[in-house]
This record gives structure tokens, sequence and C-alpha cells, in this order.
């Protein structure tokens, strides 16, 4: 006989038919929100315990999901609170009517807090709609008299309550009829990846069923001992003695929970030991290697956080891509890299951050708009930081040691984050070209009196080398800076600190490079420029001549750092086309000094010599470009015919 029949009350600030069509993003998010519902009921009884409204029974907590492909059904079963009629009518058929905060008002003056209650919203329930074409709910409260009560439903508009609910226990079955067009729920490993998606970590064990395969296995051992009583009666009406055979004692199998109810994010970080931490970035992240650092939150103030952060080691410099930084709410899965709460730098990054003070929406999916959630953001911000300081003040040797790997993060998030730039820029470390690692105010004071204020650095050790031996020569020092976004770092630095400017070890020579002490001679220089424009043409936009202190270097070419760096934002957008057509501004500076260029000058009148002057200065031209990078394939193909012209020539002498 019906308790009551009727129509589900809506709430005005929460309509129903929104849940199916744009509530919940993913259809899967039911079996998150009907296991969480459970969480819910058995986090009530234990806080009932704990203030001693009831006994504890000693029944261990549990919920256990049932997959039946044959009966099509999904069951989600919980021994939690249960519910009574009266309940059921407050809490299912006024849809939004949260039974956790009903709860927590209820009991608020015995409760320091109600962060261990999941269940908030109040429409979860709601989402198995989505997938079911008759949902039923078999429910009996932990209330001493209370009797089992059934509610059904098979369009989520229409219900009806009964007395004649299955429970026997305390707790709350939920059974959902899959419909026709999600069938794929009636999958039982597809469920286990799920509940391993959402529920990983959730505070209550769960367990997966399959009725239908212990089905079958129990008819298999019917099936075999048909058989063998068959054979052994068969056997014994011939007259043979058929001896008993011992019945096999197995140990059953206990089944394992899906879940780790007690996270090491929820463990005091003095209580955990590098093993564990490398144990669960593989478990959780499926990767093999180990990752280089990481950092464990445990926020109380001015909100609760918890989490791990690790920072990952790079295949190579390139890989600037997306890491999995995943977000929970009381140990509930929400989703992975929410740019609210994980400023987007720190997404380059793997991690889980477990904060119970999210506003999330009512499908626990996405954020509401919330000032608290930008200071969480800055909060972590500065947690990253002050792991930064602290691993290079207190662990600098290791600090060091992966740098190289760490670099790429730090830099992309000064880019990003103007608050983590200035946190962190007193320990950014850069390597110099003695293989030493020093931060940019150590190499400006160093160097401040040989060119104050002027950063020079090196992108290519090997292709920069001849330029690198001028330095090493006169005891001068430049930065390696090889990483994939440094070009747009140098920017951010030279913009941060007003003044300093960085110069490509092959745009500039340092006044110690040159011979202060030899005289100008301005109409002499204008006409060895003027000669070797008429020889060399326009391959070299710029012609310089200077005394440098080293003689056996004919000629160095330097490269304008403004103009390549302009090269350098063309490469970046070239698939924007602006009409530009931009060309690095080569200039050569030719070193008066040097024997060949003053032979080649004290013959350069001389017609007999006309031919070997233009050979040899090209050449000279050719070997100053090879040492800045290589040639072009045109200009590769006259070097080889110089050089086989010069040979033959020197032969003939």
């Amino acid at each position: 006989m019906a308790l009551k029949q009727g129509s589900i009350s809506i709430d005005t600030e929460n309509i129903f038919p929104i849940i199916k069509k744009w509530l919940y993003s993913d259809k899967d998010i039911f079996i998150r929100e009907l296991i969480s519902n459970g969480c819910d009921a058995v986090s009530k009884h234990k806080r009932l315990v704990s203030l001693g409204e009831i006994n504890d029974d000693g029944q261990p907590y549990k919920i256990t999901v049932s997959v039946s492909k044959k009966n099509k059904t999904l069951s989600f079963s919980d021994n939690g609170i249960g519910m009574t009629a009266d309940e059921i009518d407050k809490y299912i058929n006024q849809v939004a009517f949260s039974g956790a905060e009903d709860f927590f008002n209820k009991y608020k003056d015995k409760m320091e807090e109600s962060n261990d209650i999941i269940g908030h919203f109040g429409l979860g329930f709601y989402s198995a709609f989505m997938v079911a074409s008759n949902v039923e709910i078999d429910t009996l409260s932990y209330q001493e008299g209370a009797t089992p009560v059934r509610w059904q439903s098979e369009d989520g508009m229409q219900f009806e309550i009964t007395e004649d609910g299955t429970r026997t226990e305390r707790g709350t079955t939920i059974t959902l009829t899959i419909a026709d067009d999600s069938d794929e729920f009636l999958d039982e490993y597809h469920v286990r990846r799920i509940i391993k998606k959402y529920c990983s970590f959730l505070p209550v064990e769960i367990y997966v069923e399959n009725p239908d395969r212990e089905e079958e296995e129990a008819k298999r051992k019917d099936e075999e001992a048909a058989k063998k009583a068959e054979e052994r009666a068969k056997a014994e009406a011939e007259g043979e003695t058929v001896e008993e055979e011992p019945e096999e004692e197995t140990e059953p199998v206990k089944p394992t929970p899906l879940n780790d109810t007690n996270p090491l994010w929820l463990k005091s970080p003095k209580d955990c030991t590098d093993e564990e931490y490398i144990d669960f970035y593989r478990k959780v992240f499926n990767v093999y290697e180990e990752p280089l650092f990481w950092i464990h939150l445990n926020i109380d103030y001015p909100f609760n956080l918890k989490g791990i952060l690790y920072f990952p080691k790079l295949k190579n410099e390139f890989e600037l891509v997306e890491g999995e930084v995943k977000l929970y709410n009381n140990q509930v899965f929400v989703a992975d890299n929410i740019k609210e709460v994980i400023p987007e730098f720190l997404l380059l990054l793997k991690g889980v951050i477990d904060c119970p003070d999210l506003p999330l929406n009512v499908s626990r999916s996405f954020l509401q708009n919330d000032r608290e959630v930008g200071k969480i953001s800055k909060n972590i911000v500065k947690k990253v930081a002050d792991k930064l300081k602290s691993l290079y003040k207190n662990e600098r040797e290791k600090y060091e040691g992966f740098w190289h790997d760490i670099q790429l993060f730090i830099k992309f998030g000064c880019l990003k984050d103007q608050s983590f730039y200035d946190r962190v820029k007193d320990y950014i470390i850069y390597k110099d070209l003695n293989d030493k690692y020093i931060t940019l105010n150590e190499y400006l004071e160093e160097a401040k009196d040989k060119h104050e204020n002027k950063v020079f650095y090196v992108v290519d050790k090997e292709k920069q080398a001849q330029y690198i031996k001028l330095f090493e020569e006169y005891g001068l020092n430049a930065l390696v800076l090889d990483c994939a976004i440094d070009d747009n770092f140098i920017s951010l630095l030279e913009y941060a600190q007003p003044g300093v400017r960085f110069k490509r070890i092959d745009s500039d020579l340092s006044d110690v490079l040159k011979d202060e002490d030899a005289e100008k001679d301005e109409k002499a220089d204008e006409e060895i420029t003027k000669f070797f424009e008429e020889i060399v043409g326009d391959r070299i936009q710029k012609y310089t001549v200077e005394s440098l202190k080293k003689e056996d270097t004919p000629a160095v070419i330097l490269i304008s750092e403004e103009s390549r760096r302009m090269m350098e934002m063309q490469k970046r957008f070239n698939d924007l086309n602006y009409g530009f057509d931009l060309h690095e501004e080569k200039t050569l500076v030719i070193n008066d000094k040097n024997p060949l260029i003053q032979k080649v000058l004290s013959i350069k009148d001389d017609e007999s010599k006309k031919e070997d002057v233009e050979v040899i200065c090209n050449q000279i031209v050719d070997l100053a470009l090879l040492a800045n990078k290589e040639l072009s394939a045109d200009e590769l193909d006259l070097f080889i015919k110089r050089s086989n012209e010069l040979m033959t020539r020197v032969i003939s002498l």
C-alpha cells in the first residue's frame, strides 16, 4: 500500500529539468554523486556516534556498487544513517533541500566543523536520471523502531513511497535501471574506471560487485558437483569402489576496496617518507620515473587546503606541455587543471589539491565566482616560491642539480605571474662560461668594472666558441641562456631592472677587448671600410674598424641585438603576414692590428694582386661568418671553391 503519491516539489532556485541538459557536463558524474551521497550518509552516522547520540555497533562502514548487465541495473548501497519516509519526502521529493545543511544546523552546537559532510547541494541524487529509466531507493533509518521504506520514480518528476522496502540493516540502496542509450554503465570495468577517476580517495571504502559473475561461478560449481555425483553413482552401480574425494579447502578471497581512504596529502609532512611520496606519485599519475622534488601543502588558515605538488622531470627542454593537477573537494575528485584555483604556470606540474572551502556549483564541476578563490591561488603561489627559496638557501647543491629541469617552469611562471617573479627573482640562477651557477646580481657585481649594467650571454657554446675564447682570454664572463623561452625572459629582466641591457656575445664588443692605447685614424678607418665594402658588397650591412688586443683575429661578425630580437619575433609569429621581411643586421669588425689585414691593405692598390686581394677578403668574411653561424648553401659553395683556389695559388708559389 502506498504511503504517499504525488509530484516532486521543485524549489524556485533550482529547476529540475536543467539537470539532465545543462547542469552536469559529463554523463558519468552520476556515479560520483551517488557514491558521495553514500559517504555523506556514513559521515553523518560516524558523527552521531562520536557525539554520543548513538552507540557504535562495530560494523565497518562501506559502500558497495553492484553491476548487473543481466538485470540492466546498477546499484549503490551504503550502511550509513538511512532515511525514514518523512526524510525521503523532505530530502528527495523537495529538490535542492540539502540534507547535509539540515543535519549540520541540527548539531552545529556540538560540531566543530562540517567539512566531513560531502553533500552540500541536494541535487546530486537526481543526476541518476541522466542514465536511468527507473530509480528505486530502499532505505532503513538508524532510528530505533524504524521501518524499511521504498521510493520509486521513472522520470524524476512523479514518485511513489511505500513500506515494502528490502533493507534489513540501516543504510540506503539506490538501484538504477539503466536506459538503453546508456548501457556502457553496465560494463563492470567501465564503472570501475569511473570510480577510480572520481572516488579514489573517498574516506569510506568502496567495493564493486558483479552478481552476474557470482551467479555464473555458483552455477559452474553446481554443475561440476552434479557431474561428479553422476560419475560416482554410475561407478557404484557398476560395483566399483569409489573413494570419497576430500573437498578442497580454499581460503575465501577477501575483496579489496577500490579507493585509498587515507591519501598521503592528509598526513602531516613530517610523517611522510620520500618513498611514500614517490610511490604516491607513480600510482596517481601512472608513471615510472621519479619526480625531481615535491611540495606538501598543509594550510589551515585563512582556508583549509591540503595537497602535494610534484615537479616532474621534463623529457626535453621543449616539453612545455600541460601537466596534471587534480582538484578535490573533501577527497571527491572535481576536475583536472582548474585555472581559477591553480595558476596557469603551475599547471605544468603534477599534483593533487584538496580544498573543502572551494565555492563549487551544484554539480561540483565548476567554481562559482568568488574572491576567496583568488586568495587560494595566491597562497599556492607563495608556498611554491617559499619551497624554492628554502631549497636555494638550504640545499644549494641539490637545487643546482635539477635547475636545468625546472628553469623552464620557473621562467614561464615569472612571465605569467609578476608576484611569482617578485618572490623568486633572487633565487633564479644561471650557468656561466665556467659551468658555475650564479645569480644575475652576482654577475653584475663581478662585471661592473668591465661593463657596468651590461649582461653578455651565449645561446650555443659550440657555435659561439670563437667569441667565448675572446672573452675568456681577457677574463670576461657571460651567462648561458639556452632555455626555450629565454628570449622572452630576457625582455622581462630588462623591464624589471631598468638600465640593465642584455647583449648576446656576438652582438657587441666589450671595451676590454679593444686596444685602448692604439691611435685611431678616422680617415684611414673610413678607407678600410670602403675598401671592404666594395669587395664584399651587401653580404654585410655594416663595416667598422677596431684595434683588438688579440692580433690573430682578422675580423669578427657582430649581429645587432635589436635586429636579432626582431627576427626571433618574426619567427614566432610567422603565420601572421604583416608585409615585413626582416634580416639580421650584420657588422664586420675589421681588426687593423691583424698581420693578414695589414698585408692585404699594403697590396690593395697593386693591380697585379687585385684578384688575390678579392679572394682573401671574401675568405676573411666567410671565416668570420662561419665563426658566428653556418653559411647558407650558396655561401658554402663559394667558400669551398675559394678555399681550393687559395690552396692552388699557395702551391704555385
